[in-house]
């Protein structure tokens, strides 16, 4: 059977002409798999973060069948979904997208893997897979070349006794590991990573990061920035923190407003896990309630009195507006009359106008040389 991968859409995540669903690193993983051998037994492929769906329809299209995929984005999930319902009805069934753990990679044999950015999320992956896998597990890491270096080798080598480079093929290539070492040479967990930061609180906040979640256990400049000058009304019950991340607004804002209670919304799993361990270390749990979301798909119209929002400019490797200003306008939507958006962005994107358009009347509360924090008030 025979995959079409022009026709894999990025849907519902934001789509644009320079944003693409596949690239040249996924074909060439699906090549060498192939040439390696899918195993003949169903139930033995797992696939890490698969964009949007490439590698699985790949697979699936290949004769690879019960396969279990993992994808941390929200988005990319459904749109491996939404592609597979298209492309492969009468396949559509025979994958299951499970969270990263155990039951992902229980028994599997081949592992096929999309390289993150982060060397942490590499690692956090193969930590599992050296774990839960068959001892006899192959993983079959790609990427852009542009994008890979050597400590992706030296992360894989530290689980698996045997790392070899594929050659490159349009300007992408693949790692390829075998033999897991031993449990005791291989790293000892350190996941979620620990760090603090005072942030003119009584005591400094605890973060806590999943190795996917973006930043890892870092405080953003930006988010340090409009902490320093978020007021929220003394009188505010509820605030909803869009793209939680790991945590530092939603635990900020319910340290410093004891009646708060955060709604804490992220498309990101390891996010959402992050954020609640962030809670759980500052004592505030039971008033943050972190939830994976299509930005604030879940969230009724009108139905908010605050959100607050740091919005990312980057979608994987690429500077791009379109997912700021879908949470922007989603923001606008949840908000009722009056209500209020506090946003920090980079200075030099210039979101008022948009912010103008999307939300309501924008004023300026503090602005540096890298960011500007503005409170946009729903019309």
């Amino acid at each position: 059977m025979n995959l079409d991968f022009a026709l894999l859409r990025r849907w519902p995540d934001v789509e644009a002409e320079n944003l693409q669903a596949f690239d040249a690193a996924d074909r060439l993983l699906l090549d060498l798999a192939a040439e390696a051998g899918w195993p003949a037994e169903p139930g033995r492929v797992a696939i890490l973060n698969d964009h949007y769906g490439a590698l699985t329809l790949g697979a699936l299209a290949a004769g690879v069948r019960s396969v279990r995929v993992h994808q941390d984005a929200l988005s990319g999930a459904r749109a491996i979904e939404a592609n597979a319902k298209r492309l492969l009805p009468e396949l559509a069934g025979d994958y299951t997208h499970l969270p990263l753990g155990a039951g992902l990679l229980e028994g599997t044999s081949m592992v096929l893997l999309q390289l993150p950015r982060s060397l942490d999320a590499l690692e956090e992956m193969l930590a599992f897979v050296a774990d839960h896998a068959s001892d006899d597990v192959t993983v079959m890491a790609t990427g852009r070349i542009k994008h890979m270096g050597l400590g992706m080798n030296e992360v894989m080598g530290r689980y698996f006794e045997r790392v070899t480079a594929s050659l490159a093929r349009q300007k992408s290539r693949v790692l390829t590991a075998a033999g897991v070492r031993p449990a005791d040479q291989r790293p000892a967990p350190r996941f979620p990573l620990h760090s603090s930061f005072p942030v003119g609180l009584e005591n400094p906040l605890e973060l806590r990061a999943y190795a996917e979640t973006f930043g890892g256990a870092k405080l953003d400049p930006g988010t340090r920035f409009l902490l320093e000058h978020l007021d929220l009304p003394d009188t505010a019950k509820r605030a909803v923190d869009l793209g939680c991340g790991n945590g530092t607004i939603a635990g900020f804002m319910a340290l410093k407003y004891p009646r708060l209670t955060v709604h804490a919304s992220d498309q990101s799993a390891s996010a959402v896990a992050s954020t609640a361990a962030t809670a759980a270390a500052n004592g505030v749990a039971h008033r943050v309630a972190p939830v994976q979301d299509d930005a604030l798909a879940s969230l009724p119209d009108s139905s908010e009195e605050l959100v607050v929002l740091n919005p990312p400019f980057h979608m994987g490797n690429t500077v791009h507006a379109g997912i700021a200003l879908k949470l922007i306008t989603d923001a606008g939507r949840v908000l009722a009359p009056g209500g209020e958006l506090w946003c920090v962005w980079n200075s030099h994107l210039g979101y008022r106008s948009q912010l103008e358009k999307l939300v309501g009347p924008t004023r300026q509360v503090a602005r540096n040389p890298k960011f500007t924090v503005t409170v946009s008030t729903r019309a």
